[in-house]
């Protein structure tokens, strides 16, 4: 005997990404503000001059990506809890990445999900992390292994928030920002050459055009099946270095940028692109004080935790690779030595 559950439906999971300053927002509920220390002891001023609500909190967790985990999660859900947030409720992500991840997670878990939006505070999340659902946190075994496509219904990205950002910070953001011009935009990527990113003008047109790559990419390809894996250029490799490195040396966008250049090796060993063109890449992440090297103690070692990666199949290694600039290439069958190979040239 079979009984079929018909649950065909269409859901649209469409929301708006505002760039320019944050406009004056009022929720008639209960809203938990997730935050760290640093951005609040920045900016809460800012945002409560722009925001209200029927009952407003604020959760302060640590920041980075150590405590990007279950427990801090848990947690995040405690304190919502303690304060009666129901299913119509509402969450905001008020800081980078690491906040947003968490936050998002969190709304897509909590009573079986509730609505959040999106406040991003580094130009990372402004440019990537904060567009297109993807939550999640990292375990022992590696970076964003557990977590949900989940989707936003709003962000707010406002350059505001720029002005308190390290440099260091505001490098690792670029970072990303070179990834959607290698691997979808030449032109976009010649700009960037020809750019310091210093006027509100050439951060906002840098801005801009990154999140318009994304929300494109994420409209054709919501769960990654297919297109949207070109948005992890680099991170293969990055993810390893992360993970051997414990999170402590390397900021996201910092090992993203190390991990595009093993990638462009690996692009220029199998002839996908040409050394000029990797150099052209390598020399626009140092100009903006990005590392590009990193020593491999163990390839061996590195290539097999290619393998705990989420875009590994059937035991098979799959590499976004840049065919020249401005295009990309899915590969999944690029033998180990080849990789051995490449990887051998960062062992020292």
């Amino acid at each position: 005997m079979r009984i079929d559950i018909d649950l065909k439906q269409y859901v649209d999971n469409s929301y708006p990404i505002e760039i320019g300053a944050l406009p004056h927002l009022h929720f008639d509920k209960k809203v938990a503000v997730i935050t760290n220390p640093k951005v609040a002891g920045l900016h809460t001023g800012y945002l409560l001059d722009r925001l209200s609500a029927k009952e407003l909190y604020f959760v302060t967790v640590p920041d980075g990506e150590d405590h990007k985990n279950l427990s801090t999660v848990e947690y995040i859900l405690d304190r919502l809890f303690e304060h009666r947030l129901e299913r119509g409720s509402l969450l905001i992500a008020f800081g980078g990445g690491v906040i947003g991840d968490m936050t998002g997670f969190s709304a897509s878990i909590y009573q079986r999900g509730i609505e959040f939006i999106q406040i991003p505070t580094t130009l990372l999340a402004q440019v990537d992390a904060s567009v297109g659902g993807k939550t999640g946190v990292n375990n022992r075994f590696g970076k964003n292994l557990i977590g949900s496509f989940y989707q936003p219904s709003a962000v707010y990205i406002d350059t505001y928030f720029l002005t308190t950002l390290p440099k260091r910070e505001f490098s690792a953001g670029v970072a990303e920002i070179v990834k959607m011009a290698v691997t979808f935009d030449s032109e976009f990527f010649e700009w960037l050459e020809n750019s310091k990113l210093e006027s509100e003008a050439e951060l906002q047109k840098a801005i801009k055009t990154s999140v318009e790559i994304k929300a494109n990419v994420v409209k054709q390809d919501e769960k990654e099946a297919g297109i949207r894996a070109a948005l992890n250029y680099g991170h293969t490799f990055a993810h390893v270095i992360e993970k051997e490195t414990s999170y402590e040396r390397f900021l996201h966008g910092e090992a993203v940028a190390i991990g595009m250049c093993m990638a462009n090796d690996l692009a220029v060993e199998i002839g996908l692109m040409t050394q000029t063109e990797a150099d052209r890449v390598k020399s626009l992440l140092r100009r903006f004080s990005l590392p590009t090297e990193y020593e491999i103690k163990n390839p061996a070692a590195f290539y097999e935790s290619f393998f705990l990666d989420k875009k590994s199949k059937e035991n098979r290694i799959r590499f976004v690779l840049p065919r020249s600039i401005g295009d990309f290439e899915i590969r999944g069958d690029i033998d180990k030595e080849t990789v051995l190979k490449v990887l051998k040239k960062y062992s020292g």
